[in-house]
């Protein structure tokens, strides 16, 4: 039996209209199964972190290997490029914990933690500029729950670097934070050490007098003392 040109059309469309809708079906199958695949992965690499944690105290090895597992299964794990950071830098491999730490930054530009630690790191390889630049850049964040930590480092930079008005400003803006999370004696022991240096005696053996109260008996109750010595009468 002849079939009209225009039969076969109808039947041609209605063809590949059902091979179009077949392959939707499983174009969105696959989208749902990645999409489930990808939770998945989030969920096993927030447990790899937070098992990481757990181990950081009794076996640091181990907690490496956790976070590497939680980076792996999501690169943008912040917190795990973190815990690597603090690892490297606790083992003294500066350079690999500065990209950890960049790492977590570039994920979030507000990770004002990863910034103040990565400010110390760079502190440590005597690179104190790029260190200010970090923790301004952490305490820019006015969400950051520590603010006093990147001030009293931001003030010991400064006093390296010799701004001294800069240094008693924020070690002073430091001593306003409650409840402080730098032991205060450490915190008033600085803040002597930039009075004496900017010839403020007289507020340094206040600050002195407050580290001695605060640390009897401790290392920054001995430096306090040995200051103390230094101040004119």
């Amino acid at each position: 039996m002849m079939i009209s040109c225009q039969e076969q059309s109808r039947t041609g469309h209605r063809t590949r209209s059902g091979n179009g809708l077949r392959w939707l079906v499983v174009v969105l199958g696959l989208f749902v199964l990645g999409g489930c695949a990808n939770e998945e992965n989030l969920r096993k690499s927030k447990g790899f972190y937070q098992e990481g944690i757990a181990r950081l105290s009794s076996d640091q090895q181990q907690a490496y290997v956790s976070f590497q597992k939680a980076v792996k299964l999501n690169p943008d794990n912040k917190e795990a490029h973190y815990g690597l950071g603090h690892i490297y830098s606790s083992q003294g491999r500066f350079k690999l914990a500065e990209e950890s730490f960049r790492e977590a930054i570039r994920i979030d530009a507000d990770y004002a933690e990863a910034n103040t630690y990565l400010g110390q790191v760079l502190a440590s390889q005597d690179r104190w500029k790029e260190a200010i630049a970090v923790y301004r850049q952490a305490l820019s964040n006015p969400l950051y729950s520590t603010p006093d930590l990147a001030r009293f480092h931001l003030g010991k930079a400064l006093m390296h670097e010799g701004d001294l008005q800069g240094a008693m400003e924020v070690l002073e803006d430091a001593t306003t934070v409650t409840p402080p999370n730098v032991p205060p004696a450490m915190l008033q022991l600085e803040l002597a050490r930039v009075y004496h240096r900017l010839g403020f005696d007289v507020r340094a053996r206040e600050a002195l007098s407050k580290v001695t109260t605060l640390d009897k008996g401790g290392e920054q109750a001995s430096a306090a003392q040995e200051l103390l010595s230094q101040l004119k009468p």
